[in-house]
């Protein structure tokens, strides 16, 4: 019988695909960064919208991560954006790590391997 761990997961596990493993937990620091600024500047409304991407991006398995991903990614609308609130050097980081896991994820997809 299989460990109950392997239950609901779709594909191989995080471990199994380290590039795309270390991308997300970059992204993931970069996040807590980005986190920690909102709310030392009183930026509630950002606040609650980082405040799950650190752990998603640490825990998500990866046919998650391309959602959470996504939704970070939107945090750089045209209209609205996090770079109007928080400063360059967090924000920027945050954004090209997020561009490498999603070129990670492609990455494999394209070959067949997620």
């Amino acid at each position: 019988m299989p460990d109950a761990s392997f239950r609901g997961r779709r594909g191989p596990a995080r471990h199994e695909r380290p590039a795309i493993d270390d991308a997300a937990l970059a992204a993931a620091r970069h996040a807590d960064r980005l986190l920690a600024a909102a709310r030392e500047r009183g930026q509630t409304r950002w606040e609650a919208y980082l405040a799950p991407m650190p752990d998603r991006l640490r825990d998500d398995e990866l046919f998650a991560l391309r959602a959470t991903a996504a939704r970070a990614r939107a945090a750089y609308g045209p209209k609205d954006s996090v770079r109007d609130v928080l400063p360059g050097e967090l924000t920027e980081p945050f954004l090209d790590a997020i561009d490498r896991l999603v070129r990670e994820l492609n990455r494999r997809e394209a070959a067949g391997q997620l």
